[in-house]
Order: C-alpha cells, then structure tokens, then sequence
C-alpha cells in the first residue's frame, strides 16, 4: 500500500470471501502467521486481504510464505470470521461501504449497460436502500437486478445485510414495500 510498506493489499476473486473490516478469526494457515509474529493483522476490504506484517519483519524474507499461506487460506472461506462492530453504527458503515464498491463495479456497470442507474440512498440496521434511475426506474426487471444480483453480492462481501429496497416502492399497509409483482415483501 502506498506509503506503507509494512503493509500488503492482496486481490482476490470476487466472491471468493465475505464482508469488509478486520478479521476475529482466519482459517489456520493464517492464524500460525499471526502467532508466530509474522503478521500483525488481516483484514479484508472487499475484494482484497490487507495483511500488515510484524515488527521486524520484511516482505522481502516473509513475502513467500504470507502468499502461501493466504492461498491455502482462501480455500477454507468458512474460516473467515469478522469482527462485529462493538460501536452503534459500525456495521452499517461498513455495509455502505460494501454497497459503493458493488455499485461502483459489476452491478453498476450491468445497470449502467442498459441505460439505467443505482444509487445509493442510505443504509441503516442492515437494510440498505436504493434509488434506481434511468431505464432502471419502473423496468420490470429492476426487481431482478436489486435482489439477484445486487443482494446477492453485497452478502457475499457483508453478512449483515438484511435487505435491499427501493426508495421508490411503494409500501404496503402493512409497512412493508411491494415487490415489482405488487406483492408485499
């Protein structure tokens, strides 16, 4: 990372792990790094693993087995585990963070592609919320896009999603807003 050379941003295949912010628990080849001392912290941002190495410790003689062992680690994405955020508030940032990236890559431009537009309005306990623009704005395949595709990769990098809506929907008697169908969700 510019300006750190204790640190390390590793790209991984999109959807390979979930969530965004630093890790409580990795899968063991990983944690022996953390023990011994050669890595001070993992953290992931995205589709990246931040590692940040021990004092003493240079990428010039760890460089090699920190690789081998994240390689060995992504095989196990069930030993990814986040630290849940102890402050108000926490999760939901980082959840907005995770909705701009996806906006900003794969879905934004398959909305983009189509003449239409995603923006983010807000994310609050989980829920984030939308705006769709352009062609997006009453296609009947916008509910596709918001839950299939949308949905689906924001809980690939964010377990606590609850669940994406559109501002524009309508909301039902019951307090909930209707599905692109006019079924309440």
């Amino acid at each position: 990372m510019p300006g750190r050379s204790d640190r390390l941003r590793w790209i991984i295949p999109a959807g390979v792990l979930a969530g965004t912010g630093p890790l409580a628990e990795v899968p063991a080849p990983l944690a022996a790094l953390l023990s011994d001392g050669t890595l001070a912290r993992i953290a992931l941002e995205g589709e990246a693993v931040v590692t940040r190495l021990g004092a003493g410790r240079t990428w010039h003689e760890e460089g090699a087995r920190v690789r081998t062992a994240l390689h060995a680690a992504l095989d196990e994405p069930a030993g990814w585990i986040a630290v849940t955020g102890t402050a108000p508030g926490d999760d939901d940032a980082r959840l907005y963070g995770a909705a701009q990236e996806v906006l900003a890559g794969e879905v934004g431009d398959f909305a983009r592609s189509h003449g239409g537009g995603i923006d983010l309005v807000e994310v609050r306990d989980g829920v984030v919320t939308v705006r769709l623009g352009g062609a997006c704005h009453g296609c009947p395949a916008s509910w596709f896009t918001l839950h299939q595709r949308l949905e689906c990769q924001l809980r690939l990098r964010h377990p606590g999603v609850r669940e994406v809506r559109n501002a524009a929907s309508p909301v039902s008697p019951f307090g909930r807003p209707y599905d692109s169908r006019g079924a309440s969700a």
